[in-house]
């Protein structure tokens, strides 16, 4: 895997380890490692040296290359821009830097890592601030378009985009996108988001719906009423053939999926 250092970023090029799915969990230790290899002057205090953690920075890497939760598909590559610690702070020497993510922090978007000195003469605990982007193919506005439109096939194209800039999923292929009402304007070469669309309404209360539950192996479907009306991403009431009320999500023209 192509594991390079430009300055303050951490480049992971994905493409090189056949086209490998990067595992979110996975990287997580990846980049608390790679933030305190790649900017020693900024993780380190007083001089304290970081070169030890090189071997397990690599390490890490080799094992993201074939990690098996893998959830970023299609990703090129991952960029990690390093910020700077607050130029005031006056750090003891430290020895050993333990870099980890705060418990609420993820590796994605606009995030800070925590630095703490677990082997010198007075500990410290600082946090450094960081920006993960997960670069991508996916739609992309072609032009300006305005709320309220229909997109048309002609209205967006493949493009890179980064997937960690917002918190709402990018749209990767037309049929995702093409035919539905734009619920916010969308600028040229935007990357298009699911909050850019406005929600389908898959029934009505009152609407007979079939119910569908899949497990390992098996696939159950059944009938029953809606009690609320079937917005996409919106939960479901629905009371089955024996009575019983049950919530699903609706996902299809009066279809509502079950969790089991």
């Amino acid at each position: 895997m192509d594991a390079r250092p430009f300055g303050s970023r951490f480049v992971l090029a994905a493409h090189l380890v056949r086209a490998a799915w990067l595992g979110i969990g996975t990287l997580l230790a990846v980049l608390a490692t790679a933030l305190v290899a790649l900017a020693p002057h900024d993780a380190r205090a007083d001089g304290a040296s970081t070169a030890a953690l090189d071997p397990a920075l690599a390490k890490q890497i080799k094992e993201l290359a074939t990690a098996p939760d893998a959830v970023t598909r299609g990703a090129t590559r991952i960029d990690v821009e390093v910020g700077s610690l607050d130029p005031r702070l006056h750090l003891a020497p430290c020895q050993r830097i333990e870099p980890y993510l705060p418990g609420n922090a993820r590796p994605w978007g606009k995030t800070r890592v925590g630095l703490r000195c677990t082997q010198g003469p007075s500990p410290w605990n600082v946090y450094l601030p960081v920006t993960v982007r997960v670069w991508a193919r996916g739609l992309v506005a072609t032009g300006p378009v305005a709320a309220g439109s229909t997109l048309q096939a002609s209205d967006v194209a493949e493009g890179e985009v980064d997937l960690a800039e917002s918190t709402s999923p990018a749209l990767l292929a037309p049929a995702q996108a093409v035919g539905r009402t734009l619920a916010q304007p969308l600028k040229a070469g935007q990357s298009v988001r699911s909050t850019h669309l406005r929600a389908r309404q898959w029934f009505a209360a009152g609407d007979t719906v079939r119910l569908v539950a899949t497990g390992n192996g098996f696939r159950l479907e059944s009938e029953g009423q809606a009690l609320s009306n079937g917005i996409e991403g919106q939960a479901a009431r629905v009371r089955t053939e024996n009575g019983h009320v049950v919530t699903g999500s609706p996902i299809g023209e009066r279809l509502v999926e079950l969790a089991l």
